[in-house]
């Protein structure tokens, strides 16, 4: 449990670099069944961001063996506290995660499999069944999100539950994948190296997208909120005011820390887009869209950390980035990420060397 705080750095990466890769692809396959011409312009691009799923894969796999290290309820299960629901069983928890992640990655391989067919063979045949592939695609991203909002959010406080986090968590992160997505356009249209160039329109569709999950995100996030509020649940508002104000309203209770986290990130996800891309000459303005779109990357990673490392007692957890531990696994996961998504690129011919 001391070193919750910690690993909690290490769930976090492991929900962005997953988002990644299945915010993104996502992404190809909402605009293909919208039929929206410009996702020519950026599905290979995407498509090479499947590399990231291995990633994800091994840090699954590192989070799920050091059990009670990333889920800080499981300390209290090994005691024979019998509070927690069936959904808590480790084994089932186990199990659903690999099985979810192995069947959704596959999905997604096959969507990226029958993209590529139908840009070589435009047969009716491949391009009936890669429509099929594409309708499933969100069929798959919805429960699968969910699910892992549950396990290595929503559940670490045990008996604190929200009928719709699994939504909140699933936009949250799709918003931080258009963040991620529009900056590495920007980094490969500026670095001159794309064999194709990208027109600059592609970057106010970018802004129009990341200003609708702006949007959405603040709806989510106070929807939580004011049913509880209004509901009057105390119990479950405890979660939010250890985030939002910095502790609980009960004067008998310990006071958490982490609201300047909280308004870091309400700031970069909902204040400044918001206000930002209001202004049509913004979503025009490629730099203007790329600081914006960091800014929403980097509140939705603290918004990960807050959420998760948040739910444990207060002596147990740290600001983020200040251990070495945090530090280095951090360093270590960017880079690898980095050398992954280059190599993926010039294997798909997509950059100059």
């Amino acid at each position: 449990m001391e070193n919750f705080g910690s690993w909690s750095v290490l769930t976090t990466n492991f929900l962005i670099i997953l988002y990644m890769a299945l915010g993104t692809i996502t992404l190809s396959a909402l605009l293909h069944m919208a039929n929206a011409k410009w996702r020519f312009q950026i599905r290979n691009l995407v498509a090479s961001l499947a590399v990231l799923f291995p990633v994800a894969f091994v840090l699954l796999l590192i989070l799920l063996f050091n059990g009670d290290h990333t889920f800080q309820w499981l300390a209290h299960a090994k005691e024979g506290e019998h509070h927690l629901p069936g959904w808590h069983n480790y084994t089932f928890l186990v199990a659903r995660e690999i099985i979810g992640f192995i069947v959704v990655v596959g999905l997604y391989s096959l969507f990226l499999r029958y993209q590529k067919l139908s840009e070589t063979n435009p047969s009716p045949a491949i391009a009936r069944t890669f429509r099929n592939i594409t309708l499933l695609i969100p069929f798959a991203y919805v429960p699968y999100a969910t699910m892992v909002a549950w396990d290595f959010e929503m559940t670490q406080m045990p008996g604190w539950h929200s009928a719709s986090y699994g939504a909140y968590h699933f936009v949250s992160n799709f918003h931080a994948s258009l963040g991620f997505l529009a900056v590495l356009l920007f980094v490969l249209s500026r670095s001159g190296k794309l064999v194709k160039p990208l027109p600059e329109f592609v970057f106010n569709y970018m802004a129009q997208f990341m200003f609708a999950f702006t949007i959405l995100w603040t709806y989510l996030f106070f929807t939580q909120f004011l049913i509880m509020w209004y509901g009057r649940f105390p119990e479950e508002t405890i979660r939010f005011f250890n985030m939002m104000y910095g502790g609980p309203m009960q004067p008998n209770m310990e006071i958490g820390g982490y609201s300047p986290l909280w308004w870091t990130f309400f700031t970069l996800k909902f204040i400044v887009p918001f206000t930002t891309f209001l202004f049509t000459a913004n979503r025009h303005n490629p730099v203007v869209i790329i600081t914006v779109a960091s800014g929403i990357l980097i509140g939705t990673w603290i918004e990960r950390y807050t959420w998760i490392s948040g739910s444990v007692d207060p002596k147990l957890y740290h600001f983020p980035m200040t251990s070495i531990f945090d530090i280095v696994v951090t360093v270590v996961l960017a880079v690898v990420v980095f050398f992954a998504i280059r190599w993926s690129l010039n294997r798909a011919g997509l950059v100059r060397p």
